[in-house]
């Protein structure tokens, strides 16, 4: 709508062409689209589908399952500690170093950053800094 009358002012514009502008945050259920929202862990951690477009941040290992992320799914682990610790390649899922195109667990460098991008619901590649 025009702002004729000086009442409001638009907060949306949708154009012809399919986008958008928008005045303010754009966000989802999981926050600020802008944003990678956090998951703090503790202790030893199995990914979820819900962490999906996540960093997952923590001190102990995490497994990859098979059949929990969809295709085209992507989280982000950092390794908060200073320990290595391990990324576990999940029973029937296969994840894919993009290094060496090896398969299997990974270890993460203590303050490591690495991120998986799900090709599959039972595979995935990973990259990232302190990763081997």
């Amino acid at each position: 709508a025009n702002n004729t009358s000086g009442s409001y002012v638009d907060k949306l514009t949708l154009l012809n062409s399919g986008n958008a502008t928008f005045a303010g945050t754009v966000s989802d259920s999981k926050g600020n689209l802008r944003s990678i929202p956090k998951n703090s862990k503790t202790s030893s951690y199995t990914l979820t589908a819900a962490d999906a477009g996540k960093c997952i941040s923590t001190d102990s290992g995490v497994t990859v399952p098979t059949t929990t992320m969809a295709e085209g799914d992507a989280v982000t682990i950092y390794n908060n500690s200073g320990s290595a610790i391990t990324i576990t390649q999940g029973s029937s899922f296969t994840l894919n170093n993009s290094a060496d195109a090896t398969t299997g667990n990974r270890t993460l460098a203590g303050r490591g950053i690495a991120t998986i991008w799900f090709v599959g619901t039972g595979d995935g590649v990973i990259s990232g800094s302190g990763l081997s």
